[in-house]
């Protein structure tokens, strides 16, 4: 099992603890996976995500087993038609974090690893620091200096050691990357490690085993830093070349107008993604002014035959509203994903007929 870099192909191994390639890369993970038998998952008594221990980067009796909270098999949940809403504000920490943040910590403490460093505008940082928790091991969360006071209170709930960054969310992953250079501890990134998106991936499985063994046509999914839409593909391409599904899903991204760098290059019809200003967005799990991962973003939508879709405030909190009328109270950013939904079917009302699901990602206690 080797991290190898997306750009020159070099391989390190996990106990380098490395993050980043030295020719500037960033890393893919490779590893050798067993096919998923879904009917035997599907009948599973263990509900947890790891009842796909077969596709992870772990043996069936490692370490996970006394870390685990019991994350995974969210409902699914029928909004009107063929539309569902995956309900992964069920999950330990209330937010769909905990899918990559379990597997994370899980390698960090077979790694021999005592303390990780994370950064995090919020949900990351709270599954991090729970598990480490769960886990016994050291925890520090770096977060932008605006972060909301309930985020910041569940992360310090779980005795992590908080470290509050002045300025951009660029600047936040700059401290916690600066700390994890100097020191050598495990750098504990739902960006930059692709062993988070062994866990987010998971979404996907749960999803298929819940609509019969079937794909939906379409995913809505929130776009940041794209650790949802990456373990997408991660599972699409798996579940591909295992036969269990003959065609990729498409992928829409949602991105809130304010904060929209992703949006700006597809549409752009560029390869790379330039930074943009944050003009300032209520959806701020997914503001990200400059994703490290925009090319990779940009060929995944594209390989699937996706879109994006920009979002304004007025529709976020519209959806809000909506959902919550709907007896589901979900966090702002949440609510982007609807929003993304009910905007693109103006356009293209044929989507109303096909099967989409998108994702409530934390509960709306998490935000005011």
């Amino acid at each position: 099992m080797n991290y190898i870099c997306i750009e020159c192909g070099s391989k390190f191994p996990l106990e380098s603890n490395a993050w980043k390639c030295s020719c500037g890369g960033l890393l893919n993970l490779e590893y050798e996976k067993k096919p998923i038998d879904f009917k035997s998952t599907a009948a599973a008594r263990d509900h947890s995500l790891w009842k796909y221990i077969d596709a992870l980067p772990f043996e069936k009796y490692d370490c996970w087993r006394g870390i685990t909270l019991g994350e995974g098999d969210t409902p699914l949940i029928r909004i009107e038609g063929n539309l569902y809403a995956k309900a992964d504000y069920y999950m330990p920490t209330l937010s769909f974090k905990d899918r990559g943040a379990v597997v994370l910590i899980s390698m960090a403490k077979k790694l021999g690893g005592g303390r990780v460093i994370a950064d995090s505008s919020g949900n990351a940082g709270t599954a991090i620091a729970a598990y480490s928790a769960r886990a016994g091991i050291k925890c520090d969360v770096f977060v932008p200096a605006a972060t909301s006071d309930k985020k910041i209170k569940q992360i310090e709930a779980h005795g992590a050691a908080i470290h509050k960054v002045p300025g951009t969310r660029e600047d936040t992953a700059k401290a916690a990357i600066d700390m994890a250079e100097s020191t050598g501890l495990f750098y504990a990134s739902h960006i930059y490690n692709p062993l988070f998106w062994e866990g987010t991936k998971t979404y996907f499985y749960e999803a298929f085993e819940q609509l019969g063994r079937l794909m939906p046509d379409a995913f809505i999914i929130p776009v940041g830093n794209g650790t949802l839409l990456v373990g997408a593909y991660i599972a699409f391409k798996e579940m591909l070349s295992w036969g269990a599904i003959d065609k990729m899903p498409r992928i829409l991204a949602v991105q809130a107008e304010n904060c929209a760098p992703i949006f700006k290059a597809f549409v752009g019809g560029m390869d790379k993604v330039e930074p943009c200003k944050n003009l300032g967005t209520l959806a701020e799990g997914i503001a990200i002014a400059a994703p490290a991962r925009g090319a990779q973003i940009l060929k995944v939508i594209r390989e699937s035959g996706g879109d994006i879709i920009g979002v304004s405030e007025e529709s976020i909190t519209e959806a809000r509203r909506s959902l919550a009328c709907q007896g589901i109270y979900v966090e702002i950013t949440s609510a982007a994903n609807y929003a993304g939904y009910l905007d693109y079917i103006k356009k293209y009302p044929e989507l109303k007929t096909a099967k989409v699901v998108f994702p409530l990602c934390g509960a709306g206690i998490k935000s005011s």
